[in-house]
């Protein structure tokens, strides 16, 4: 029987509450709905065991991992039944990024973890590095980076994961079916189709605290946006992201709204608007449980460094711009 993937999370978000509540909703029912990958690494979707988390909230500090998912803001809706105490109790996370003693606290705690999930709220660089090299103290964890901040991107982390045996997975998780995703495949069949673009745009607003955050701080996530639109060759001037929109109201649903302008044959027009809306944090989840398998399972083989097979998954893979 193939052993159980121990994964430390950072940040107890709403994208680990989905994740979390989706491990278990998938053992108990058997289902494969929304599951693009029932068999990844020889690991299954519930052959995830969680043993470490970090948060810096106080009031997520030293709670089981299963009540904090569902403290405010978190607003990710709650998709199975009760759930039991996990055992695993959320520690204090990285406060001071420069502070070593922090980081040794911290990759002592990752001792039994294989994948570190780094789902911390975007736009802290120091911090993200700091996890990831916590990750490589630790020893053997691999480090998967859900956010925009550059860790895979920076080229002397990258090298030490290589050289340590440990995958790193990174920059920015391509959600399961967001905007990025769909308007990228929407500019790619205009091309194959041999239509001109001429302008496009997508707007994206959310009420998740992750979209409040990336308000504040969105400069690294716009970066972002943009090497998963132009990273099939598609003319970045003429495709635009507008900043994140925060409307609380929304919870955890995120609405997106994409138009396309271009030329067929004749110079005649074409105007294409969609709208899609999701329930963002399972967007997440439902990559977080590939990234979470493919790293462990290159770990066991001892491959490190960056996981080509992972690109299809993130938004600014090495070599992207910062």
């Amino acid at each position: 029987m193939i052993e159980r993937v121990r994964v430390a999370v950072v940040g107890v978000g709403n994208n680990v509450s989905a994740l979390v509540q989706g491990i278990a909703l998938y053992r108990a029912s058997g289902s494969v709905a929304g599951i693009r990958r029932p068999v990844l690494e020889g690991l299954g979707v519930g052959d995830v065991d969680f043993v470490a988390a970090f948060a810096t909230s106080p009031e997520k500090v030293g709670r089981d991992l299963s009540e904090v998912i569902f403290l405010p803001p978190n607003n990710y809706p709650r998709i199975i039944g009760e759930l039991p105490l996990s055992g695993v109790t959320v520690c204090r996370g990285i406060t001071d990024a420069a502070d070593g003693a922090e980081v040794d606290r911290v990759a002592a705690e990752l001792a039994g973890a294989e994948v570190v999930l780094y789902a911390a709220p975007s736009g802290r660089p120091e911090t993200a590095l700091a996890y990831a090299e916590a990750a490589l103290r630790a020893g053997k964890a691999a480090f998967v980076n859900t956010t925009s901040d550059p860790v895979a991107r920076d080229p002397q982390v990258l090298d030490r994961f290589a050289a340590a045996g440990l995958p790193l997975l990174g920059d920015d998780l391509t959600s399961q079916f967001g905007t990025s995703i769909v308007h990228h495949a929407l500019l790619r069949l205009l091309e194959e189709r041999g239509l001109t673009l001429t302008s496009s745009y997508q707007v994206n607003l959310g009420g998740t605290e992750d979209f409040r955050n990336l308000v504040e701080h969105g400069e690294g996530k716009m970066r972002s946006k943009l090497n998963a639109l132009t990273s099939q060759g598609e003319a970045p001037d003429l495709v635009e992201v507008a900043p994140l929109g925060y409307l609380p109201h929304l919870k955890s649903h995120k609405v997106a709204h994409i138009n396309i302008e271009a030329q067929a044959w004749g110079e005649t027009t074409v105007s294409l608007d969609v709208k899609l809306k999701v329930h963002d944090p399972s967007g997440a989840a439902g990559v977080n449980i590939d990234l979470i398998r493919m790293a462990a399972g290159a770990s066991r083989q001892h491959r490190g460094g960056y996981l080509d097979e992972a690109a299809s998954l993130l938004k600014s893979p090495p070599g992207t711009a910062v």
